[in-house]
């Protein structure tokens, strides 16, 4: 059996990426429709993660490639008010042929409000899209 090739070089495993958006109305768990709160939604979170994670590796891919998310396993530890400034952090933990993992968290200044892990795989968007 051949060995697959790996999409992008495994030696940039531990590469980092930040995402940074400030939380707003529409970001909060009672407008879009996963809580009653006004706090910040955990769909929201967990964009603004994949979000990073899909940035670390977009400048490495062949050109024609894009990632999309194939599982994600967060907790959402802490709720952030509107205004509240929030990161989340991606660290590529390992690249096997088109899989790439991620561990990911998200912070509000120092305080840790979510962590988890992500798989997103390399795919060719036009083959990708024309898909049924």
């Amino acid at each position: 059996m051949a060995e697959k090739q790996n999409i992008i070089d495994a030696a940039f495993v531990g590469r980092e990426f930040e995402s940074r958006m400030q939380v707003e109305e529409m970001h909060l768990a009672m407008n879009v429709g996963s809580g009653d709160l006004p706090v910040l939604a955990t769909p929201v979170l967990v964009s603004l993660m994949e979000n990073a994670a899909m940035n670390c590796v977009a400048p490495l891919l062949p050109m024609g490639y894009t990632t999309v998310g194939g599982h994600i396993e967060t907790s959402h530890l802490a709720p952030s008010k509107p205004g509240a400034k929030v990161s989340a952090k991606a660290v590529l933990t390992s690249v096997s042929g088109k899989k790439l993992s991620f561990d990911v968290e998200a912070f509000e200044g120092e305080k840790l409000i979510g962590k988890g892990t992500h798989l997103r795989f390399a795919v060719e968007a036009a083959t990708f899209l024309a898909k049924n």
